[in-house]
């Protein structure tokens, strides 16, 4: 197959008004030399996409995958095969899990290329966070296991920004608090930060979440207490606190610093899956709100460890972690122009079942 023959099918969405999307198709053009074609084969979809849109200028997500005037694409985690290739070391039919556009096809320029895996070497991506250019093969993947291939792209890279926020918070001795309270507590990013938490000696661990999704979080087994938004002021506010918001509502933020004042000894912004509620907020009581990005502690970490060293960390703690996480999921397949705009607009505007796991395809 030569890349003439393909067309390209991509879901975008306009940047300053998220829910209006569309569908474009256009041929690719064909391979230069050092190009592989990836075709999609499934990515999943969770409030964390949510979060790649939010803060797509802010954070550079919508940089990855350039798309039209006013445009973006919303990245993705998922397994992609080798449909066409004009690199040597590439063959067509190689699976590759990684980061991709929500789109049928993505060509890219592989380099530093290993039995393992290979890096996209596009110019555009030169300057990006290089954890997000990396292309893992499947045939070669340790922690690969073909039937837990949704569980994977579910979970993983979710699960890599929850022991990089684990492991920040440990590092800096909890900050001197007795308690962590994770808002968007049914969220999948939240309840990984959570079990990980959870495992820490006299630290308690606080779910914020929503009427509706209170007995979910509560059946996670993992949360100390469950608390629901309209209950926030009744939170002991004489407690030193860490507050890691994975909502991004600024109205929650501020009640949560009011409630706690100078007892909240550290505020860190990480979601946005209340994405329609973001805003500065002006000055707050307690610990001024911090941004966490969790590649840059994953490069401190690789610097420190080495990487054989992080592998070894994060893969004992997945391996911990993925066994009983599959009793905490639905997995839901959707495929389809028509399913992806549905899961996506049910994500977008909070609808979305937290026992659900979408894994989208077109």
């Amino acid at each position: 197959m030569t890349s003439e023959t393909i067309v390209n099918r991509e879901f975008i969405v306009q940047k300053q008004s998220l829910k209006d999307h569309k569908v474009t198709e256009t041929a690719l053009p064909d391979l230069q030399d050092g190009e592989v074609c990836l075709a999609t084969d499934g990515f999943a979809f969770t409030a964390n996409n949510i979060t790649y849109a939010a803060m797509g200028d802010r954070m550079r997500y919508w940089e990855f995958f350039p798309s039209e005037q006013g445009f973006g694409k919303i990245p993705v985690w998922g397994f992609a095969d080798v449909v066409a290739s004009r690199h040597d070391a590439i063959p067509v039919g190689s699976r590759y899990y990684g980061y991709y556009p929500m789109s049928s096809h993505l060509v890219v320029r592989p380099q530093k290329v290993s039995p393992a895996s290979f890096m996209d070497g596009a110019a555009h991506r030169a300057q990006l966070p290089v954890i997000y250019n990396l292309y893992v093969n499947t045939a070669t993947d340790p922690s690969y296991v073909q039937e837990g291939e949704a569980l994977q792209a579910l979970y993983r890279p979710l699960f890599m920004t929850s022991f990089l926020i684990d492991d920040f918070l440990a590092e800096n001795n909890n900050f001197g608090a007795a308690q962590v309270i994770f808002s968007s507590a049914s969220s999948k990013t939240a309840y990984c930060a959570a079990y990980l938490a959870a495992k820490r000696e006299g630290l308690k661990v606080v779910g914020l979440t929503s009427e509706g999704n209170a007995a979910f979080t509560q059946s996670l087994g993992f949360y100390d207490e469950i608390v629901t938004y309209d209950d926030i002021e009744g939170l002991d506010g004489s407690v030193p606190t860490v507050y890691v918001d994975m909502a991004g509502s600024t109205d929650i933020r501020a009640r949560v610093h009011t409630n706690f004042g100078n007892n909240l000894v550290y505020s860190c912004s990480v979601g946005a899956s209340h994405w329609e509620e973001m805003g500065g907020g002006g000055d707050l009581p307690g610990a001024k709100p911090q941004l966490f990005f969790a590649p840059s502690q994953g490069q401190k970490r690789m610097q420190e460890w080495g990487a054989e060293g992080f592998q070894a960390r994060t893969g004992e703690a997945w391996a911990g972690f993925i066994g009983k996480a599959e009793a905490w999921v639905d997995v839901k397949h959707h495929k389809g122009e028509k399913a992806i705009a549905d899961i996506y607009l049910e994500t977008l505007e909070g609808r979305a079942k937290p026992r659900d796991g979408h894994i989208l395809s077109f």
